[in-house]
Formats: C-alpha cells, structure tokens, sequence
C-alpha cells in the first residue's frame, strides 16, 4: 500500500475501527476518524506521530460533515452500525441511507478504494430489520460506488468485544444462564483478522468489486458458546432455555424502561429485532469467498478468548486449556 495519503474511518472509534486506524497509521496514512462524537477517537491519537490520527465530528446521516470527511481522501471505510435503534439513530437512517451517503460522495470526491462492513445476515428477506436495511445498504453501495468491497463478518470477539465480555458478564451476575435461540449456530471471527480483511480489500486488485464472508474456523451453536464462556470465565451457571415467547416479553418490558435503567441493565437487554435476527444462522455461505481468498489464515478463538476472560474468573486466575465442541 502506497503512503502518504489520506484515509477517513466511519466509525473508527469503535470495536473494530481502531485496529483499522492503527493499521493505516502504520502505513503512513493521515487517517480521518470520522464519527458522532469526536472526542471518543482521541485515544487513538496514540496510535501515529503527531498530527496523523484526526477525529473528526461527521456523522453519517450528515450531508455535509460527510462530503467534509472524505474531500481529498484516497481511501474511505465504513464501519458505521447500530444493534438497536434509539430516537436519532435508526437501522433506516444509519445503514441503509449513511451507507449511501458515504458511497455518493465518497464516489463525487474521487476516492480511489471504499470498503463497506456490512454483515452476515444482510438479506432482503430477513425477518429483522437489521438485516433488510443492512441488505439496503449494500444495494446502495453498489450503485452508487461500483468499485466498492463489502465485507460481511460473522460476530466478532477480541478483548474490547460485546460477545463474550457480555456473556461473561451475566454467567458472573446472574445465578442462571439464559439461552435464547440455543440452537443458531454462529462462526466468530477474530477482530485482527477482520481489521486484516479491510487493509487486504483496500490494496488487493482482485478484490475491487468483491463480497466476502468473514468467519472464524469454528462454528458453534448459541448453548455451545455460552458454556465456553461459562468455563472461561470460571462461572458456571445452570442454563434455562427460554421460549421465543418468553423473551420477546422480556424485550417488550425492557424497552419500556427509562434509558438509565436500561443502561444499567444492558447486559440482559435484548429486542424484538435482536430475536429476529436469532432465528437464522450467522455463518460463511457455501462457495463465498471470505479470509483465505484475502490471504488471512483465520485465528481460532481458543488463543484470544481465555486471555481476556482472565479479568472475569475469581482471583484473575489463569485460564485452562480450552474445550468446545463445534457445531457442523
């Protein structure tokens, strides 16, 4: 990858966008970190020499801040998501119309590579609305930045992840273990190897154009990644399966919660669309390229998961060697 140019990051203060800032940093980018809230990138500042990593307030439901953030860059990621909606932050607003946005301007100012993260489960037909708008977002995409890579992760895990930290979270608080949807088989990926995949989309020719599914090597069912979570996190918890009933009436009362309630209870909340999203698998489509065809040797979890979960067992203790079974 060439140096010395620009490159903006949608989203780059969050989960996944700092391995991709620092990346680029190291490659001698001036990297924009565009977001909502500015002040919550300036940890990534640390990352680059002086003056190299800009936040940058440009959110994407914002003509304007958005055509300012990518005027004069060579390269634009997009990484902006929601898992739940809020009252000025819809899945409409934020993946499918933000996704656009980027794409049209992004295109206007002569950017030469834009990667678009949308996810597995993107779909038209899909019974959540995350899924359909996300679908929209990718249609978007397309037509208005042809050239455009999108890339489709399964869920993903590293230290600063909301998967295991939250499941570890609720088997250390709770006296049971929930299990909606035990049965949906999911295939983590690792947050380095996907930070990886967007540097790859951004300098590979034969990836212009390209889809790609990010998974991990594993798959493994909802009860199967729960119970490792459990035994990582020195916390075995009796787990109660709960109905598809059952749960979207928690989600119901949930969301009828004052916002500092939910706040202080967000590692059971859960939403109707979230249970949508649950009904269907979150795995790499038969015949999809994905990691191997962006020459990424996907990293197993059992060498990243137990090392954070540490902070969750009694005493900090160190982990054992992890066993699951994979679900195929």
């Amino acid at each position: 990858m060439a140096t010395g140019g620009i490159a903006t990051v949608f989203g780059g203060s969050g989960f996944i966008g700092r391995y991709v800032v620092k990346r680029l940093a190291q490659r001698g980018y001036v990297v924009r970190v565009a977001g909502r809230f500015p002040e919550a990138a300036l940890f990534l500042k640390t990352m680059g020499g002086v003056g190299q990593i800009v936040p940058l307030y440009a959110p994407v439901t914002n003509e304007a801040d958005v055509a300012r953030a990518v005027q004069g860059a060579d390269l634009v990621v997009n990484l902006v998501a929601i898992l739940a909606e809020g009252r000025r932050a819809t899945f409409q607003a934020i993946h499918a119309e933000g996704a656009a946005r980027v794409a049209r301007l992004a295109a206007t100012a002569g950017v030469s590579r834009l990667v678009h993260v949308s996810a597995i489960g993107a779909d038209p037909a899909s019974p959540s609305q995350y899924g359909t708008t996300k679908a929209a977002g990718e249609l978007a995409v397309r037509q208005n930045f042809p050239g455009a890579t999108i890339l489709r992760p399964s869920v993903v895990f590293g230290p600063e992840d909301n998967l295991f930290n939250r499941f570890a979270a609720m088997a250390r608080n709770l006296p049971v273990m929930p299990v909606v949807a035990g049965e949906t088989k999911f295939q983590p990926v690792y947050v380095g190897d996907v930070a990886d995949a967007i540097i790859a989309a951004l300098t590979r020719p034969d990836a212009v154009g390209g889809l790609y599914e990010l998974g991990g090597p594993r798959i493994l069912t909802m009860r199967a990644l729960l119970d490792y979570t459990m035994k990582e996190s020195g916390h075995v918890r009796p787990a109660i399966a709960l109905p598809t009933g059952l749960a979207r009436l928690h989600a119901f009362f949930m969301g009828c919660l004052p916002a500092f309630l939910r706040a202080s209870l967000s590692d059971i909340l859960v939403t109707n669309d979230q249970i949508a999203m649950l009904s269907r698998d979150n795995v790499v489509s038969s015949g999809m390229p994905g990691l191997p065809e962006l020459g990424i040797v996907p990293t197993p979890m059992e060498l990243i998961v137990p090392f954070y979960l540490r902070r969750f067992r009694p005493g900090g203790k160190a982990p054992e060697a992890p066993a699951i079974q994979s679900a195929h």
